[in-house]
């Protein structure tokens, strides 16, 4: 996808571009959920912004914003759908301060976009969007890894709090994270159980919480983390540090790239279209997004 694009230089361009992503099937009320065509009108006179419709179901007007992560902002969409562009294909991710820096919005505005953007990249509660991990003759890897500690930058003179994330990857398929406030048998049984078709065989390292839970799937092997047979880690990470009350955000971001790599047959186009397919019905404001993270 080329940044030169006209969607990306031109809001009316990115607004029919999102349009489509949103809506393949024409506009849907946002308000009441209707998609007749024939009681959908587009506003067009003098007083009314482009991409303004009105519901004569309902009677209310929208845009492609309402009800979704841009709802209310005030930054023009060709600079959204760049910030999609950027956080999609960046894999080491991309911070707030650069898009701060590319998009020429303030850092405050760029940490929440980042933020509504993850949310759009994020998810749906486990198999309701892509179903469980792994099935017959597949392989998926438990593991668990501890983010944060003592902070090389001088800037910040107080260390990272540790954080843990557990992860399971389907073998050269999907991957799914989530925060754990313990490394134990009560938090990971239930997010391994949740996640993974007991048809699969699980993979995990030789700790005693993996092996009841073993035994309930068609095959369980255990290796050592010493021959470093699997692994998946947010390496290369660009952010300065993450506080606990965001890192499932970023979890996500990374959950996502992974899920929607070019080994899946997923381009920077299709991986764009993605994000904004899945803007609607995911609004974040301000203050549930609040300024404890430094990234």
């Amino acid at each position: 996808m080329d940044i030169t694009d006209p969607r990306f230089q031109d809001a009316d361009k990115a607004r029919e571009y999102l349009e489509a992503q949103r809506w393949p099937n024409g506009p849907i009320c946002p308000h009441c959920g209707n998609a007749d065509p024939d009681k959908i009108g587009t506003l067009k006179g003098k007083a009314h912004r482009p991409g303004l419709y009105q519901c004569n179901e309902c009677r209310e007007q929208f845009t492609v914003t309402i009800g979704s992560v841009m709802e209310r902002s005030k930054i023009p969409l060709n600079k959204w759908l760049m910030a999609m562009l950027l956080m999609g294909v960046s894999k080491k991710g991309m911070s707030a301060h650069q898009i701060h820096r590319m998009l020429g919005i303030t850092y405050q505005s760029a940490w929440f976009l980042c933020h509504r953007i993850r949310k759009a990249m994020a998810d749906l509660e486990p198999n309701k969007t892509g179903g469980s991990l792994g099935g017959p003759d597949k392989v998926v890897e438990a593991d668990e890894t501890v983010i944060g500690g003592k902070a090389k930058n001088r800037a910040y003179r107080k260390p990272a709090p540790k954080t843990m994330v557990a992860t399971l990857v389907e073998r050269g398929g999907r991957v799914r994270s989530r925060h754990v406030k313990a490394i134990n048998s009560k938090t990971l049984r239930p997010f391994v159980m949740k996640n993974v078709s007991r048809k699969s065989t699980l993979n995990t390292d030789e700790a005693s919480y993996y092996v009841k839970m073993g035994r309930e799937f068609a095959k369980h092997h255990a290796v050592d983390h010493s021959r470093n047979e699997y692994a998946y880690k947010l390496d290369g990470v660009t952010y300065h540090s993450i506080s606990e009350a965001h890192l499932h955000r970023y979890l996500a971001e990374f959950d996502f790239r992974y899920n929607n790599r070019s080994k899946l047959g997923v381009e920077d186009t299709e991986r764009v279209a993605k994000i904004a397919a899945n803007v609607g019905g995911k609004r974040l404001t301000y203050r549930a997004a609040d300024k404890t993270a430094n990234v």
